[in-house]
């Protein structure tokens, strides 16, 4: 394994202090990790075919087009400058919770991967925002280009403190009419929220022609439900503990949260929406970069 993906590996992450530093190793080791990065998939736009002239740039000659008509279109792209990216990151009190078996929590994890996007966002010289949001937005950094800016995001991120219920269908509702300039919205979070209201503030991005990518991250014990012994749980987001015996209880979870997982992901694709899963005991270089190559072969929807 090369020396750069030690420090993708979320059992590194832990150790190191400062979310500053972890998102300059996450990005100099991923950015020299896969050479030539797929995320400049992010500022080109694909925006219509025209006709062949002599001296055109046979690179972007269609053949998928000449295959089907025999005559030479080419691809036009529209360059967007200035890409404005928002980085949405729950807050809220589930965003807190950890496993003995992962190495972070999800408020940490994701922080980490909000980092790593930022820095590729400004270091190519498009604009990154970000907002904190649980219940409330409770922070909201205005989108810029100038590479000074990460800074900000990192504090803001760092000072983050998970201890409310998360309400997302009115956030996404407000942001939705606050972001003026068509741009991406990246939303970061375990998205533990009744489904049809969050997707309906999510439409609400679509309808103003953002576009919406969202990056749950759970831990490893939400999806494997591994305990076994007579087990307290702790209610969060204003929820009871409950004392159970776990094993009687696995099946009918499990079924629960796969039905819901499935759901989510099926209202994702019905409203044209992108969804990366992460877990927190689990390296994202390899979700992340599947993601961003997969967008960057295929023209940005509309």
């Amino acid at each position: 394994m090369e020396n750069w993906r030690r420090y993708l590996d979320p059992q590194i992450l832990a150790r190191i202090k400062g979310l500053r530093l972890r998102a300059r190793l996450i990005v100099e080791g991923y950015v020299s990790g896969v050479h030539r990065s797929p995320f400049h998939g992010f500022s080109i736009e694909f925006a219509e075919h025209r006709e062949y002239a002599p001296g055109d740039d046979l690179r972007y000659l269609d053949w998928k087009v000449f295959g089907r008509t025999d005559k030479l279109y080419l691809k036009q792209y529209e360059e967007e400058t200035n890409l404005v990216c928002h980085l949405l990151l729950d807050t809220s009190e589930s965003m807190r919770y950890r496993s003995s078996g992962a190495p972070l929590s999800k408020l940490e994890y994701a922080q980490c991967v909000a980092a790593a996007l930022a820095y590729l966002i400004l270091g190519q010289q498009d604009s990154a925002g970000l907002v904190t949001f649980d219940s409330q937005i409770r922070s909201l950094v205005r989108p810029s280009s100038n590479p000074s800016h990460l800074e900000q995001l990192l504090h803001v991120m760092d000072r983050s403190v998970p201890e409310r219920k998360t309400a997302t269908g009115p956030i996404f509702h407000d942001l939705a009419e606050r972001f003026r300039k068509r741009g991406l919205v990246i939303v970061l979070s375990d998205l533990f929220d009744d489904v049809d209201t969050m997707m309906a503030g999510l439409k609400h991005f679509r309808h103003r022609r953002h576009e919406v990518v969202l990056m749950q991250i759970l831990d490893p014990a939400e999806l494997d439900f591994p305990f076994e012994q007579l087990t307290l749980f702790k209610g969060l987001e204003e929820l009871p503990q409950v004392l159970v015996e776990p094993r009687g209880l696995r099946k009918a979870y499990l079924r629960q949260f796969e039905g819901f997982l499935r759901y989510l992901q099926r209202r994702c694709r019905a409203e044209q929406i992108d969804y990366v899963q992460m877990r927190t005991d689990q390296r994202f270089d390899v979700p992340l970069s599947a993601y961003l190559a997969s967008r960057s072969s295929r023209p940005v929807r509309r």
